[in-house]
């Protein structure tokens, strides 16, 4: 039986190895910040899980939900012009 990760697509052999890549998976949580603009992992952005910052040095952007985002959350659309 193959097992897909659901965030980028690869195959694995074994439920073990897919559970093993899922911690390094760069497809996986991507977090956006509301302050700074940038897009981040999760795990850079969480050291327990449960308090999140932004993790450039330069920006005060902290809170799951408050300034970071999840960016699968977000859609991108066209803004209108005026009539």
């Amino acid at each position: 039986m193959t097992h897909v990760c659901r965030n980028c697509k690869r195959t694995f052999s074994t439920e073990l190895e897919l559970e093993l890549h899922k911690d390094t998976c760069d497809a996986a949580s991507q977090l956006v910040c509301q302050e700074c603009g940038e897009k981040v992992s999760e795990r850079r952005a969480t050291r327990d899980g449960w308090h999140y910052r932004c993790p450039n040095d330069d920006c005060d952007g902290s809170g799951l939900g408050e300034d970071l985002y999840r960016a699968d959350d977000f859609s991108v659309t066209s803004a209108s012009s005026p009539r």
